[in-house]
């Protein structure tokens, strides 16, 4: 299947390592023009070269995405470098584990800024681009927990939540632009955040494959999928809806 994104530019931020550089990788293997970010600017760099290698075509950024000016850099640095924004991929590191009762108003504030206020500032910063051409990607990276809250994960549970009500209205508000908001919800795959949570033991998701998902979901021929919550989970939540 043509994904139709040659030539298309992404933005994928905290894309180092995990399910944000697969994402990345994803694109990039589709004919994306990538521009990615994160903290770590060793592992940053390698993530790529490795697309590079494989022939894809990346700007690597050192930035922590959470810090409030960030995502608008990032944003205009896209348009400066390629002319152009079509992809939005939100992604940043999950809070620390804690129960609902147990976590302070500490751990909750920063959660809701890394977790919420990140993915809401860079979406509104790329919109006008996306606004421009009438075509638009915007897909989030939260986690399974959105639709089966962890009782030990009080702080994501909370700010993801927050975000996906979020996306749901903004979703409403921008598709007839032929733009789509999406949300990607992993459950356990084999990154280092997930062994960091001590869920190593049994069958775990394949990054590559979840970041496959992420671009189809950034894809020409997804246009007419927004407004979702997709579960990449294993068939691990038991809910219906």
């Amino acid at each position: 299947m043509d994904l139709g994104l040659q030539d298309r530019v992404a933005v994928v931020t905290a894309a180092s390592k995990g399910l944000g550089r697969a994402s990345a990788e994803a694109l990039a293997a589709e004919g994306a023009k990538v521009v990615i970010c994160a903290r770590g600017g060793d592992a940053l760099e390698e993530t790529a070269v490795a697309i590079r290698a494989a022939g894809g075509e990346a700007r690597a950024v050192v930035a922590d995405i959470t810090e409030p000016e960030n995502p608008a850099a990032l944003v205009r640095l896209a348009v400066e470098t390629y002319g152009r924004l079509d992809i939005v991929v939100g992604n940043a590191g999950g809070p620390p584990p804690g129960r609902a009762l147990e976590v302070g108003d500490d751990v909750l504030e920063a959660a809701v800024q890394a977790n919420l206020l990140t993915s809401i500032r860079l979406v509104r910063e790329a919109v006008p681009h996306l606004r421009a051409q009438q075509w638009g990607r915007i897909c989030l990276i939260t986690s399974v927990t959105v639709r089966q809250p962890s009782p030990v994960l009080a702080a994501s549970n909370t700010a993801r939540a927050g975000l996906w009500a979020w996306a749901k209205t903004a979703a409403a508000d921008l598709f007839e632009e032929g733009i789509t908001v999406n949300l990607a919800c992993p459950g356990t795959h084999d990154t280092d955040r997930v062994r960091q949570l001590g869920h190593g033991g049994g069958r775990l998701g394949d990054p590559a494959d979840f970041g496959k998902v992420v671009a189809f979901l950034c894809s020409e021929p997804a246009g007419f999928v927004s407004g979702i919550a997709m579960g990449v989970d294993g068939a691990t939540v038991a809910g219906l809806l």
